[in-house]
């Protein structure tokens, strides 16, 4: 039987912190190349539906246990990731309590919406320019078939 080879599959979270004012989002530092700040988020393990890995990634990498809210796109742009074709879906999740940073992230932290970093890993500045439209005008992310 021939092998099939497809992109890997990953979940991405971005947590919005409910018991604090304008609701901030919750970033992590990566410990792992490649480096900088991220979306928390992580590859679906076999057998796992892809809502429970985001919630497995949020709790391994921020020790928040979430509720997600809404599915905002799949992102599969092949040079998303610089090290192997990757497909995401990426999740907007809310959370209480104080994040501490675990498993694959070396640091964490709390940003409101409009003091978020300048450079992100991956495609990450494109997934919260996204999530921004989203949250103030209430559109999914756009089809992009180019």
């Amino acid at each position: 039987m021939k092998t099939i080879k497809t992109p890997l599959l990953a979940a991405d979270i971005i947590i919005e912190l409910v018991d604090r004012e304008n609701n901030p989002i919750v970033l992590i530092e990566r410990k792992n190349p490649p480096y900088g700040w991220a979306i928390p988020g992580g590859f679906v393990d076999p057998g796992e539906r892809v809502e429970q890995a985001a919630k497995r990634e949020a709790l391994e990498e921020t020790g928040l246990s979430v509720t997600l809210k809404t599915l905002l796109g799949i992102y599969s742009d092949p040079k998303r990731d610089p090290r192997f074709h990757t497909v995401t879906a990426l999740y907007v999740a809310q959370a209480c309590g104080e994040p501490q940073a675990q498993d694959d992230a070396r640091n964490v932290a709390i940003h409101g919406i409009d003091q978020l970093p300048d450079r992100l890993a991956f495609d990450h500045d494109l997934l919260l320019q996204d999530y921004l439209s989203w949250r103030r005008e209430g559109r999914l992310a756009p089809l992009r078939e180019d």
